[in-house]
């Protein structure tokens, strides 16, 4: 089905593009529209936002979003102010959600179709979001050659989960630090080398907060003016190079410093000078303590994973009858130890890392156990960790 999914996908942007402004418009501009029934499919709907000074005498960047449960609007809403201000249509399906891929192959070709048969849109400017399985389904159609311009994947990567080294669009991830997937995007961001950035906020599995959604939208502007799909904008390039540099000017931590640096240097590069700010990231990884806390993040990445490791190895042992009462013990304590931490009355790492390994461990327990007993902790623990 997913391949399947891929070849609809293409047809649908091909068929939208090609038929831009094939009818005149009669929907309200400038406010978000609960439910547009496409034309060709009355069955399939969408939540839309139009600028308030659109007009199809120019083409626009379309933004396409999925939310798991269908929740179109929320999509909608969370990008609706960064459009209106950079010139996005944002058109969030009501009917794509977590479960057989027929279904959000069904919305993913519906969609952008219809989108594109009422508004003028440009082919090279359509950027994909998601949360959750709605970033894997924003993944899965521009992993399929669409000419996807750009995906912001909050709170999920890839539909198989695995790390690429590379991918033909740039990403801008977002995590939560209570996020069960936090380390599935940290490991995301580690291994792509192709244009990405990870934004990480306080919070859990949630769409980011709307300074980061226009944060978001913003690094699709510098992406796109890099690689050619819009025109270059100087005024707007020097704006947001300096909203850059007043971050990095208030950043206190030298790891954080270093990070900020180099995403710029990252992102500016080819676009203004940035050997100055090379130079310091350079010079300030050499320090003492600033390598000392890189070298901590990394390490306190590979604990969260061996954690979870020895988790789901304890989790296989409960099939082993012979085993299963030391499993079962041993995951009580693990859990135990886990509730405790994460449910500390002070916000610290150690109590974020707690409650992610807690939710990731209750999360997807459906899938990987069956075992009474066991099900019975994680349904006990997993609400602690709430």
């Amino acid at each position: 089905m997913k391949r399947a999914m891929l070849v609809v996908v293409a047809a649908a942007l091909a068929i939208g593009n090609a038929a831009s402004n094939a009818r005149a418009q009669d929907l309200p501009l400038g406010t978000i529209i609960d439910d547009v029934k496409c034309a060709a499919d009355p069955s399939q709907s969408y939540a839309l936002y139009v600028p308030s000074n659109y007009s199809p005498d120019r083409k626009w960047g379309l933004l396409l979003a999925f939310h798991p449960g269908a929740r179109g609007r929320a999509m909608v809403e969370k990008y609706s102010a960064a459009a209106e201000q950079y010139g996005y249509i944002v058109a969030g399906s009501n009917n794509s959600r977590n479960g057989p891929w027929s279904v959000s192959a069904a919305a993913v070709q519906a969609m952008p179709a219809d989108v594109g048969r009422r508004f003028s849109i440009d082919p090279q400017r359509i950027y994909l979001t998601g949360l959750s399985g709605g970033a894997r389904v924003a993944m899965q159609v521009a992993l399929g050659k669409n000419n996807v311009a750009g995906v912001i994947a909050s709170s999920a990567g890839y539909p198989d989960s695995q790390p690429r080294a590379s991918v033909p669009f740039p990403v801008f991830g977002t995590a939560g630090t209570e996020d069960f997937n936090y380390l599935e995007m940290r490991t995301l961001d580690r291994k792509l080398t192709s244009p990405h950035h990870l934004a990480v906020f306080e919070g859990g599995h949630m769409l980011p907060p709307d300074a980061v959604a226009l944060e978001a939208i913003e690094w699709m502007e510098i992406q796109s003016m890099k690689s050619g799909r819009r025109v270059r904008d100087e005024a707007l390039i020097d704006r947001l190079l300096e909203k850059r540099t007043q971050a990095i000017a208030a950043s206190s931590g030298g790891a954080a410093t270093v990070h900020l640096l180099d995403a710029l240097v990252a992102d500016f590069k080819g676009l203004r000078d940035v050997s100055a700010e090379e130079a310091r990231a350079k010079e300030l990884s050499k320090q003492s303590d600033t390598r000392k806390a890189l070298a901590r993040e990394k390490s306190d990445d590979a604990g969260e994973e061996r954690m979870l490791s020895d988790v789901f190895e304890l989790e296989s042992h409960l099939r082993d009858e012979d085993r299963h009462a030391e499993a079962l013990m041993r995951l009580r304590d693990e859990l135990t130890k886990l509730a405790q931490a994460a449910n500390a009355a002070e916000e610290s790492p150690e109590r974020n890392r707690a409650r992610r390994v807690l939710r990731s461990i209750t999360a997807g327990a459906g899938e990987r156990v069956q075992d009474p007993d066991y099900r019975k902790l994680l349904e006990q623990y997993g609400q602690r960790g709430r």
